[in-house]
């Protein structure tokens, strides 16, 4: 039976990729979560296949640990601070924290050899995308914001023990994600909490723009991940020095939509009006961008295909939210 070790399962993307290889799998998972951030043991059930581990990764995993933990197959670095704001706000601890927790499962993974090693990264180590230009892959990195920049060091950091060590590296970027269990920091969850409440809305941008993303359902991420751990094994540097890089894939959501448009959306879906105030973009939030854009064709051409369309994920998220208010306290 394979292992996985997932860093950060218990946080939001994390604990639907458990949940997912628990519905899709037989393999045991192994969670390590330090719950300094944003991780809630209350997002992920008790199951006898799943082991969570308390575990910060800014200082190294010991020897016990380790042993613990045993031989594993996979290994998924999820982990990372992931709000711009308070990346702004306070920019040292939070590049230190992203920094040393890549650097610490890194030598980690050099140590326990899985035969694959995912890290996740986002579309905004590539900064902005002007219009009509979706980002390829290993496309110019040129991040705006401090986190932005510390994802893009994880990266940098992971393709070198790629290259020295012979980690089985496989970089995924992605975009803005939703789902269930989200938290309220983030803007669908955001949008869900004031709709409901008769609440207005900031929405940044002008009448002449307005920020736009390619929003992606949390649990198609997670297929996503599944299928590269199942279908491609990385390319290695020391297997052939014509192999200057690492495996690369954008996932991407499959709808471009502005931040007005989505509320509006939400709002429908609520039954409630939208009440909103438009907000300069640059002089509300140095360091954000005003457009992201991945170009996902690589994936597509590989086989996958997102399991649950845009809308459909969105209804459910709202609907499962309001059932479940708690995740917007």
């Amino acid at each position: 039976m394979k292992k996985i070790l997932i860093t950060g399962s218990a946080g939001f993307v994390g604990s639907h990729l458990v949940d997912h290889l628990l519905e899709k799998t037989t393999w045991d998972i192994v969670g390590l979560d330090s719950f300094k951030h944003r991780g809630d043991s209350s997002r992920v059930a008790t199951h006898p296949r799943y082991q969570i581990f308390a575990c910060d990764l800014s200082s190294p995993i010991s020897p016990r640990l380790t042993e613990q933990i045993g031989p594993i197959d996979f290994l998924v670095n999820m982990a990372s601070e992931s709000h711009v704001d308070r990346s702004i706000e306070d920019p040292v601890p939070f590049v230190q924290n992203n920094v040393n927790l890549a650097l610490h499962i890194l030598e980690y993974a050099r140590k326990v050899k899985p035969e694959v090693f995912i890290q996740i990264s986002t579309d905004e180590v590539y900064g902005p995308a002007p219009e009509g230009l979706d980002h390829p892959e290993w496309s110019p990195i040129l991040p705006s914001n401090p986190y932005a920049a510390s994802k893009a060091a994880q990266e940098a950091v992971a393709i070198s023990y790629w290259r020295s060590y012979g980690v089985p590296l496989t970089i995924t970027n992605t975009m803005n994600m939703f789902g269930e269990r989200q938290d309220k920091e983030k803007y669908i969850p955001m949008l869900i909490s004031k709709i409901s409440k008769g609440e207005k809305v900031t929405i940044h941008g002008s009448e002449v723009y307005v920020g736009k993303r390619m929003y992606l359902h949390a649990r198609n991420f997670s297929d996503a991940l599944l299928f590269l751990l199942t279908n491609k094994r990385p390319m290695m540097y020391l297997d052939s020095i014509e192999i200057k890089c690492p495996d690369r894939y954008n996932v991407v959501g499959e709808v471009e939509m502005d931040n007005l448009a989505l509320a509006q959306m939400v709002a429908k879906m609520l039954d409630k009006k939208l009440k909103y105030e438009l907000v300069d973009f640059h002089h509300a939030r140095p360091g954000h961008d005003r457009r992201y854009a991945l170009d996902g064709e690589k994936l597509s051409r590989s086989g996958w295909q997102q399991p649950v369309n845009f809308e459909e994920s969105l209804k459910n998220t709202v609907a499962w939210t309001l059932k479940h208010p708690v995740w917007l306290k």
